[in-house]
């Protein structure tokens, strides 16, 4: 658990802001698939992938949950920032823990 924040602490200080659209490339990038194979597997234009990359569309609870499902990826993370970019696009200055249920 502590290498994990230390991982996120890291990747913050270096890159800003941990946000679903980089955790989407690393999402891609482990499963070295390009944005046009992810889409076909999401069934989402490669457009759409590239624009959550690029951090100019929100994505729902729903698809970061299949997204992290496809790439083998924990769930709760990428409910997490997907949840915190929509609190910063609101300029909402919290962050969330999420837990199952």
């Amino acid at each position: 658990m502590t290498t994990k924040v230390k991982a996120e602490t890291f990747f913050e200080n270096e890159m800003g802001p941990m946000t679903f659209g980089t955790f989407l490339v690393g999402v891609r990038h482990s499963m070295d698939i390009s944005q046009a194979g992810l889409a076909r597997s999401l069934k989402v234009s490669r457009s759409m992938i590239c624009d959550i990359e690029k951090e100019r569309v929100l994505v729902s609870p729903a698809l970061a949950m299949k997204i992290a499902k496809i790439g083998g990826f924990p769930k709760d993370m990428a409910i997490k920032y997907c949840l915190e970019d929509q609190l910063r696009k609101a300029k909402i200055n919290m962050t969330v823990h999420v837990e199952a249920a």
